[in-house]
């Protein structure tokens, strides 16, 4: 597995992250078994960075990947971890809490959900909009002093958040949303991360699976408990003009002899070794069509008939609805 590095203070981990979300929570249901046994193969590929949330089901996510590290070496793994968000029973968010104490206690209860000692990263998932962010990352550093996290990261953050994290404390990377359909970090946010020495890990490489070539309209209709079922890109007009994209991306990566995925995969690997896609894989398959992006190497003719296939505004719709677009710092 090849390697890079968080940011000029992170940890080096593998090129790809796990992103474990959806074995739990809002892309429908899952297999538990299913989801244990890609954790495992994720694992024995090389790959040693896994992303979850407190959250993702409500804490089940973290229990899962608790249960999933009782096979592996505690100590050869990242865990990064997103808090503050908060939802009600039915699992409809509800505003974010990031005040210091809140945070102090979330991750007790991380923790204790994922049967470990310390956090590797550890980051607001949003930035909440009452509470400074030199606060929130002020309690953080205060638990890597205590030794129960070991770095700090930010999720979704603008450029002039991100400057007063950094004043405060190491960020050793930003979480946001990357793909050929969500470009808007390359105006201001992208070259700040590069300016400060901050990493990215990208998320929603595949816009939600939109671009990944294996999503229809068929399968749009039968979406139940599923983020996708809300979310403007997959819904009517703009699902028909989004998957036109994803075809001619298809017609692309045919051409180099890749799967859809890999090349949009591929892509955001390519854009620099400061990011690190990271993939929301729930099944084996899935993972191992994934991992096949490392060994695809684009050519600048490659790059740009990728970029005439996808143009950077093309995409159709908001990457959330306009309720939780409004959660979005980075966005700002």
């Amino acid at each position: 597995m090849k390697t890079r590095q968080l940011g000029k203070t992170g940890p080096v981990v593998s090129a790809f992250g796990l992103g474990a979300m959806g074995m739990s929570d809002m892309y429908g249901s899952s297999d538990r078994a299913e989801s244990l046994a890609t954790f495992d193969a994720a694992v024995e590929a090389g790959m040693t960075l896994i992303d979850t949330g407190d959250f993702y089901g409500m804490g089940h996510n973290e229990m899962l990947i608790g249960e999933a590290l009782k096979s592996h070496k505690r100590d050869k793994l990242v865990i990064s971890v997103k808090t503050g968000a908060l939802r009600d029973p039915n699992g409809q968010f509800l505003g974010f809490d990031s005040r210091p104490a809140a945070i102090k206690n979330f991750l007790a209860y991380s923790l204790k959900r994922l049967n470990v000692d310390y956090i590797d990263i550890y980051r607001p998932s949003r930035l909440d909009p009452s509470v400074p962010i030199e606060d929130t990352i002020g309690a953080i550093a205060e638990m890597v002093q205590a030794g129960y996290v070991r770095h700090i990261g930010l999720s979704e953050m603008g450029a002039e958040t991100i400057r007063k994290a950094a004043k405060v404390a190491p960020i050793v990377d930003l979480q946001i949303e990357y793909s050929l359909v969500s470009r808007g970090v390359e105006k201001d946010i992208l070259p700040t991360l590069r300016e400060l020495g901050i990493g990215m890990t990208a998320y929603g490489v595949l816009s939600r699976g939109l671009i990944s070539g294996h999503w229809t309209k068929a399968r749009s209709e039968d979406t139940g408990r599923d983020f996708r079922a809300h979310s403007p890109r997959f819904q009517g007009d703009n699902l028909d003009a989004n998957l036109k994209l994803a075809e001619a991306l298809r017609a692309v990566a045919e051409d180099k002899g890749v799967t859809t995925a890999q090349a949009a995969i591929a892509w955001v690997a390519s854009r620099g070794d400061d990011i690190v896609p990271l993939i929301g894989a729930r099944r084996r398959d899935r993972l191992t069509e994934a991992l096949g992006a490392l060994e695809v190497n684009f050519t600048p003719e490659d790059l740009a008939a990728i970029e005439a296939a996808v143009p950077s505004e093309a995409v159709a719709g908001t990457r959330y609805a306009e309720a939780m677009m409004q959660f979005l710092d980075s966005e700002r």
